[in-house]
């Protein structure tokens, strides 16, 4: 069997698994509509390619997915570097995320984070710190869940060890629920 054959064979059995996550997005979904119609922002953070996901999911709804509409606010705290070596120099690489939760963070605002390990410091930090702050949360996270393991409002945890077939997951599912939630915004 080639390379290939064999990460599309598991990618395929890996995306078909996602079903179970039904519930779950029902729930991130309404949780996600509720912020953006009630006035509120989406917050979002991850590391590496996990930064790259929570920046994709951003433009999503302050652009737009399929649907045209108006802006909704979504901010992804990976994108400001000035600010992130300032804290890391000041303080620590754990409260890159926390300290900006922290400063933008309000209750009705939801925090998305992505982290493939469930590992990241940071990431749990901004977790901790959203919850400290009256907001809801929702972490895409993978393997066994790590540090962040039943630490969010919502959690989808897509077991594995491949962190390319994890962020693929992660991708799959916050294209769907960008899809469930355009749905429940108006259109102009």
């Amino acid at each position: 069997m080639s390379l290939l054959q064999r990460v599309v064979d598991e990618a395929v059995a890996n995306i078909r698994g996602l079903v179970r996550f039904e519930a779950q997005l029902d729930q991130a979904a309404a949780m996600v509509s509720r912020c953006l119609l009630g006035g509120h922002k989406l917050l979002l953070c991850g590391n590496g390619g996990s930064a790259s996901d929570a920046t994709h999911l951003a433009t999503e709804f302050l652009c737009r997915y399929q649907e045209d509409r108006r802006p909704y606010p979504a901010i992804s705290l990976t994108a400001n570097g000035e600010f992130m070596t300032a804290v890391c120099n000041d303080y620590s690489s754990d409260e890159i995320f926390a300290r900006q939760v922290r400063g933008l963070g309000q209750k009705g605002d939801v925090l998305i984070a992505f982290t493939t390990s469930g590992r990241s410091k940071n990431v749990l930090r901004a977790i901790e710190e959203a919850s400290s702050v009256g907001m809801e949360s929702i972490c895409f996270s993978g393997r066994d869940g790590g540090f962040t393991k039943g630490l969010a409002t919502l959690e989808l945890l897509v077991p594995g060890n491949s962190t390319a077939r994890i962020q693929e997951a992660h991708k799959l599912l916050f294209h769907v629920l960008c899809e469930m939630v355009e749905k429940e915004l108006p259109k102009s």
